[in-house]
Order: structure tokens, then C-alpha cells, then sequence
């Protein structure tokens, strides 16, 4: 039986993940120790999730261990042995690391190095997956021409006409302090592929979402406005008149091209994943999606500052991934996310 090793095991993708290779009969061994909680509280809990997994997943085991400790973390890939990994593990916010640059540089980026030269020294020929972000292109992408519409920016500049590609510069921009840790963390990750060879790539998410999502107002665009809809509470809109552009991708379709590349690996690779253009949203078009899913008003605050190092527009250009694997495709439209996260989010879906 084939082995895998997923960080960050109890998180949306991670998760996901897990329950994709388990069912294709893999032995997923999972490290995750809940730091969502300590970083959002209450709501940012992945415990039900971890639950959920060793409940219904015979071939899943799950190990209660800091991505930073490297001595466990070097360990446990020894003893493993794994086949594939999949690192999942991250301090995801944006906001959250300005208040938290050690946490956050020392999980993103040294975990990363943790678990690639474990890797490295122990599971050199397994394809290495990493969950890297579309911040690393920092606010470069507003230096975009763009067209102001009814409910969205958009591009106003034919050789973006698909959106982001991955050639796009990563230097000379604001970031963000969680954008500079996954720059590091994403390089360092191109560099193991380069320099010893060894098959890796990273994907550069857009907006990841889906009804496994923990989503909080620090991190999880879609999944927190749905339950803010749900619940009647106010969702903040920050600056760019609500009509700033993310693209948004299904979990399961990030797992699908994680379990592609697994297959037929490349080294030192990159991809944007995202749900394209076809999957784009603005704020406001997600509010009236959400609020015909749910027939209830939007209820939000507009707040006239944009997020230091935010995206005015970004949506993924797919070509790429097209190309090198043409059998996977987008299966999840931004109604039919709404739609779950809605489903998994009701009182009637939780009784």
C-alpha cells in the first residue's frame, strides 16, 4: 500500500486531501496540532474535522505534531517513508502575521525547510506538493491596467486577458508579511527541485474554498461571507468599493490536481490554481449569490481602507496546468461552492 504524507492534515485542502487518497486506498498519515484554534479561536477550530477523518477513513492516521519541531518532524518522515507528500501546513492570514511575523515566518517558512530536507534526507524520490498562495505575487498585480464595471474590476490589458500567469514577478512589491514567508517557503521549495533534483512543484492557490472550510474574517473569503449571510451577521467589506476579484477553487479540485501531478510529477514546478476567469467573483456578485442561495439579505459594513498588499484584481491564468495535465478541469462553479458551504452551514444541515 502506498503511503502519504499530508501536513496541515485537518485544514480545508489538507483535509481534503486525506480523504481523496484514502479512498484511492492509500495509508494517509496526516500531522496536524489544531493551530487554526490558537490563531482564530473558536471558530477557527479543525478539531470536528480531524474527528471526522479517523471516524470514517480506516487507512488514516493522525500525528499531533508542530510543523516547526524539526527533530519530530525529520522523525516521523523517517519512519514513514512516504510515497508523496502533500504540505498543507501554514499560518494562512494576511492580517494575522503583522502581529505574529515570528509564528508566522517560522511555521511557513521553516516548516517548509523542516519537512523538505527531512525529504530530502529520507523521501528524496517522492513527489513533494506544496500549498503555496497567490500572495506571493504581493500587489504587483494592481499595477494591471483595469476597467471599473457595474459590480467588479477587471483587466483592461489583452495579454492578461485569462488573468495571472505563472511568469508573473514576485519582487518589487508589497506583500504583506504572510506573502514574504510564502515567497520563501515557495522558492525554497523550487530550489529542492532545482538544486537536488528531487520532484516538487508549487501551487500558488487563488481563493480555496468549500463546505470543509473553517473560515474566519482573517482568512476564508468565501466560506465566512456564506455564514455570515447564514447567521444574519455583518461582514466587512474592506476598501476597493467591494468590487475587488478573486478566483475561487473547490477543494476537491485542488485535491484532483494534487493526485495528477502525484502521478506523473515534474521537478521545481509551479502552478497558479485557482478557478480561472470562469470562476471569478467580486464581493458584491458573491453577495447576491449568497443571498439568492439563501433568500436573505446581505448584511455588511463598508469599511473605506483596502488591506495593506491586497489584490484590487487576481484571477489564475490556467493555461499552464491545462497543458501539462489536460484531464483535469474545474468541476465546481462559485454557485455550486455557495450552494455547499450554505448546505453544510444551515441549523437543518447540522441537526
Amino acid at each position: 500500500m502506498k503511503r502519504l504524507f499530508v501536513t496541515g492534515s485537518s485544514g480545508l485542502i489538507g483535509s481534503e486531501v486525506v480523504s481523496k487518497f484514502a479512498r484511492a486506498g492509500w495509508q494517509v498519515h496526516g500531522l496536524d496540532n489544531n493551530m487554526r484554534a490558537d490563531f482564530f479561536g473558536p471558530s477557527g477550530d479543525t478539531r470536528w474535522n480531524q474527528r471526522r477523518l479517523l471516524s470514517e477513513l480506516k487507512n488514516f492516521d493522525h500525528y499531533e505534531v508542530d510543523i516547526r519541531d524539526r527533530k519530530r518532524v525529520g522523525a516521523l518522515v523517517k519512519e514513514i517513508k512516504p510515497d508523496a507528500i502533500v504540505h498543507c501546513a501554514a499560518q494562512p492570514s494576511h492580517d494575522l502575521a503583522a502581529s505574529r511575523p515570528f509564528d508566522d515566518f517560522d511555521i511557513n517558512a521553516g516548516g517548509t525547510l523542516n519537512l523538505l530536507e527531512a525529504c530530502r534526507q529520507h523521501a528524496a524520490e517522492a513527489p513533494f506538493v506544496h500549498m503555496s498562495t497567490n500572495k506571493v505575487y504581493g500587489d504587483a498585480p494592481n499595477e494591471i491596467n483595469l476597467v471599473e464595471r457595474q459590480t467588479r474590476w477587471d483587466y483592461d490589458d489583452p495579454a492578461f486577458v485569462d488573468g495571472i500567469a505563472e511568469t508573473f514577478r514576485i519582487d518589487q512589491s508589497k506583500h504583506s508579511i504572510f506573502g514574504a514567508s510564502k515567497v520563501a517557503a515557495d522558492v525554497m521549495v523550487q530550489e529542492y527541485g532545482r538544486y537536488f533534483g528531487m520532484p516538487t512543484c508549487t501551487l500558488r492557490g487563488g481563493c480555496l474554498s468549500g463546505p470543509n472550510h473553517a473560515g474566519v474574517e482573517l482568512h476564508g473569503f468565501l466560506s465566512h461571507l456564506v455564514r455570515c449571510n447564514v447567521e444574519g451577521r455583518k461582514y466587512t467589506v474592506f476598501g476597493y468599493k467591494g468590487k475587488q476579484v478573486r478566483d475561487n477553487i473547490h477543494s476537491t479540485d485542488v485535491a484532483a490536481f494534487v493526485l495528477q501531478f502525484i502521478e506523473a510529477p515534474r521537478a521545481a514546478e509551479v502552478y497558479n490554481i485557482g478557478g480561472g476567469k470562469q470562476n471569478s467573483v467580486s464581493i458584491l456578485e458573491a453577495f447576491e449569490i449568497a443571498s439568492d442561495v439563501s433568500g436573505k439579505a446581505m448584511v455588511y459594513d463598508y469599511v473605506d481602507r483596502n488591506r495593506a498588499g491586497d489584490h484590487i484584481c487576481y484571477y489564475s491564468d490556467l493555461t499552464k496546468m491545462k497543458t501539462h495535465y489536460p484531464n483535469w478541469e474545474i468541476t465546481r462553479s462559485v454557485r455550486d461552492i455557495i450552494e455547499e458551504i450554505h448546505a453544510a452551514t444551515t441549523p437543518q444541515a447540522t441537526t
